[in-house]
């Protein structure tokens, strides 16, 4: 196995600790948002406010497993509607936790809400099992077709369809864009359908207290609809760019770089991301996530590094200048503002690197002094992005580059196989490993291992910092 190729110049530039006027800490003020505890303080007070109202009906307590069946159905129903709020890309809500966090909780509650709601009814029948099974299972059938339950029923089924497209949307024959909007309106039928449920059917539907209750998660999350449908592409359209460069930086791989129209900038954090729309009208629903590979330095222009892998990005090359685009952003908090680190290492994989090119090319700009390393992986020698800028930047920053690739060209001077153990203990400084901040980006598989690497030298937890948003 070949040593690294690396590179590390001693220059004189800015001392990050005196870098407080940098746009990167001018710009620390878009995290904002709720931090963890409160966010989660915040999903539970949702589901338990319906219950605790509940309790304070004055009705004797009845069979406790029909009181569990509606304690579950009242949680179940009131995180059913705040799951609208979590999808809105609100960064109210995950500007300090992370949109990849909120995402992930959005679709980790939709199997918490399935499994609460499919068992609710199940409840009910438990203590008619003994001694008379045959019975139970008739009271379960009656409660499946009688008129008064049937808008909870097909709220039953749906979210079931609903759950279950969401999980495996990667097998099902159609386009993402025709998947989104099914599943904005199957979210939306379902809601109704509960509502229209909870208020006219059960021990419960003629409570004042929830009766205002469901009204105010059902307004809520009919506006985030209307926000995120409407208000959102009317914002987005006053607000237009245009494509003003589209060239090839690596196999099958492009930079789009685009700028607004009317001058309106758009800041955002080296590392983040943005929703593109590229060539469609704002309401069009298509539009994707990319990182943005450009600097807040660059600005006018915002740069997007776009690797050919889909429908959509399969044409990203044929894209010209001129054409229209816009953008629901900036998101994510893979930045480097509020780190409490001057030793940065950054893992990227493939178009991995396109936010941590954003971070680079700021360093650069603001003159970073303290040590840097960035550990590159690719499969083949013409997939390496930005080789010529990176070596540059060798000469103008305390940088450590290490290129990898798993299957090289003859007389490949770098390191050759994947970016495993062995590869990043080599290329990695081993002294004080602990004391780094660690960026990694890229392939799902890749990101795991390199972090199981990371934390097996030591690293803890809390500096290694990755975006996931691809889950099982």
């Amino acid at each position: 196995m070949q040593q690294c190729a690396t590179a590390r110049v001693e220059v004189r530039m800015t001392d990050p600790q005196d870098a407080e006027d940098t746009a990167e800490n001018r710009a620390a003020t878009q995290l904002r948002g709720l931090g963890p505890r409160a966010l989660g303080a915040l999903y539970v007070s949702i589901g338990l406010a319906p219950v605790l109202l509940a309790l304070l009906d004055a009705e004797p307590f009845r069979n406790p497993w029909r009181e569990l069946s509606a304690a579950i159905a009242l949680a179940g129903f009131a995180w059913l509607l705040f799951e609208f709020v979590l999808s809105g890309r609100f960064r109210q809500i995950s500007g300090r936790v992370g949109i990849d966090v909120t995402m992930r909780l959005h679709q980790r509650a939709a199997l918490v809400v399935l499994a609460l709601l499919v068992v609710h009814p199940f409840l009910y029948v438990v203590p008619r099992l003994y001694p008379d099974p045959a019975r139970a299972m008739r009271l379960l059938e009656s409660m499946f077709t009688a008129g008064h339950y049937r808008s909870g029923v097909i709220a039953w089924l749906l979210l079931l369809a609903l759950v279950a497209a969401a999980r495996y949307r990667d097998r099902l024959p159609c386009r993402y864009e025709i998947w989104r909007i099914s599943h904005g309106l199957g979210a939306t039928l379902i809601a109704g359908c509960g509502v229209h449920h909870a208020l006219s059917a059960g021990r419960y539907s003629g409570h004042p207290a929830l009766t205002a209750y469901w009204s105010l998660l059902s307004g809520v999350a009919l506006l985030t609809l209307l926000f995120v449908y409407a208000v959102k592409p009317i914002l987005q359209h006053a607000r237009p760019y245009r494509v003003v460069s589209n060239r090839q930086v690596a196999a099958r791989t492009w930079e789009v770089q685009i700028e607004a129209e009317h001058a309106q900038q758009t800041p955002f954090l080296a590392g983040q991301f943005a929703w593109l729309n590229l060539g469609h009208h704002p309401f069009s629903l298509t539009e994707h996530p990319f990182s943005i590979s450009t600097a807040p330095a660059d600005l006018p222009r915002v740069g997007f590094t776009i690797k050919q892998s889909g429908d959509f990005t399969n044409r990203i090359g044929n894209i010209p200048g001129g054409t229209r685009a816009w953008l629901d952003g900036p998101h994510g908090h893979f930045v480097l503002a509020n780190r409490q680190s001057d030793r940065l290492a950054f893992i990227a994989g493939g178009v991995g690197l396109a936010p941590i090119m954003s971070m680079l090319r700021q360093l650069r700009a603001d003159r970073w002094m303290a040590p840097l390393c960035l550990v590159y992986g690719n499969r083949a020698e013409n997939q390496i992005l930005y080789r010529e800028e990176l070596e540059a930047m060798s000469d103008m920053l305390d940088l450590r580059l290490s290129l990898v690739l798993s299957e090289p060209p003859p007389g490949w001077a770098g390191l050759r196989g994947e970016l495993s153990s062995v590869v990043l203990d080599r290329c990695l400084e081993r002294s004080d490993r602990a004391r780094w901040t660690y960026f990694v980006c890229g392939p799902p598989p890749m990101m795991d291992s390199v972090e199981r690497s990371l934390k097996e030298f030591g690293v803890p937890a809390n500096r290694i910092v990755a975006e996931r948003f691809r889950y099982d």
